[in-house]
């Protein structure tokens, strides 16, 4: 099993995520609606966060700006191999945790 197969088995495992083909190629992760993020094969992943939380994510060192849109809250977590999978799992969680918890279960 990939890297990327590892990461998605886990993400899938979570209540109420569905994973379908993402348009830019690999497998995008949703929950309720909105898409948690979007791995990229083995090698990258990608989630929306509010601008905020990726300046916050950024300058801990958890995450890059975005591979092609650094102005936005979207993050790249480059995976470069099995020591970066628990890396990659705490975005995702994070994100999955952020549209879960809100008032009423409702993400917006």
């Amino acid at each position: 099993m990939g890297i990327g197969e590892e990461i998605g088995r886990e993400v899938l495992g979570w209540e109420g995520v569905e994973g379908r083909d993402h348009r830019f190629g690999g497998v995008e992760f949703r929950v309720r609606g909105h898409e948690i993020g979007h791995l990229h094969g083995d090698r990258l992943a990608d989630l929306p966060f509010p601008v905020k939380v990726r300046e916050e994510l950024v300058a801990a060192g958890k995450a890059a700006e975005h591979h092609v849109m650094p102005e936005t809250g979207w993050v790249s977590y480059r995976i470069r191999g099995e020591e970066d999978v628990a890396g990659a799992l705490e975005l995702f969680r994070l994100n999955y945790e952020r549209l879960t918890s809100r008032k009423g279960g409702k993400a917006s």
